[in-house]
């Protein structure tokens, strides 16, 4: 068997949902069953076929060609499987997902892992703002696995993130983590301005502090916390600078805040 390899035949000129195209929908159909499923393109309905040349017999292992700019949902609400884009990817990649892996060897729209629950989204390039953040009229973002951002993220990455990882190997724009419940965020490079913006719980890493802070973020001090050494230790082999830590680098300037909310959340500042 070899991967459904879902190849555009020209670029989109509006968006498509293509939420429908993951490995857990398409589970038992046979090609041309595929091939007949419509999608909705602006106020058009069209055949998957009409918009991608079809090839492979592979469901559980989903790879879309092309400038995949304009495809909204890749990967959305799938619970096992694999999704691979080669190239950049739209708005809500990995929306609700359950399980499974996604691949984007390029950078993705906004939204980008929004109520995912489980399963692995990995980005080698950028992703646009609120990144693992919750959509308007939804009360929690990301809500558990793993979010991998190669290069930088947006504003608002991880706003009302409930549970899981996000880790950043570039830089992250401003308000990271704001509205956090809880969950962890790390930044390997440059973090914008009030991260942890009415932060209730969850932790942030960073490896400098941003330039502007909040004023209900309180400076607790130098701290050795032995929990780094396991959570750092889980990243090992990952890709990007987590998977290198040293894990018994524990040291950190502890910050603690939003103390406009509850003021639970807290700021690692590694290196202490």
């Amino acid at each position: 068997m070899s991967a459904l390899v879902l190849a555009l035949r020209n670029a989109p000129a509006q968006r498509v949902d293509v939420g429908s195209l993951n490995p857990t929908a398409l589970a038992g159909l046979s090609l041309a069953d595929i091939a007949a499923l419509t999608l909705s393109v602006g106020k058009r309905t069209v055949r998957v076929d009409d918009l991608f040349e079809l090839s492979g017999d592979d469901s559980s292992d989903v790879v879309f060609r092309g400038d995949c700019s304009k495809l909204e949902r890749i990967g959305a609400g799938m619970k096992s499987g694999r999704v691979t884009v080669d190239g950049d990817a739209g708005a809500y990649v990995g929306q609700g997902l359950l399980g499974g892996d996604i691949v984007v060897k390029g950078s993705a729209g906004a939204f980008c892992g929004t109520g995912m629950k489980r399963g692995r989204i990995e980005v080698t390039g950028d992703v646009a703002d609120f990144a693992g953040a919750a959509i308007p009229g939804d009360m929690k973002g990301m809500a558990g696995g793993l979010l991998l951002v190669g290069g930088n993220a947006g504003e608002r990455l991880g706003d009302r993130m409930r549970r899981g990882q996000i880790l950043v190997s570039g830089n992250a724009g401003d308000y990271c983590g704001a509205r956090m419940i809880a969950g962890t965020i790390a930044v390997a490079g440059k973090v914008g301005a009030y991260p942890g913006y009415l932060m209730k719980r969850g932790t942030l890493i960073l490896n400098a502090l941003p330039a502007q802070m909040l004023p209900g973020v309180v400076d607790c001090g130098s701290h050795r916390l032995g929990f780094l050494s396991l959570l750092y230790a889980s990243w090992k082999g990952l890709p990007g600078p987590f998977g290198a830590l040293d894990a018994s680098a524990c040291t950190v300037r502890r910050y603690m805040g939003d103390m406009g909310v509850s003021g639970r959340g807290e700021l690692l500042v590694r290196g202490g």
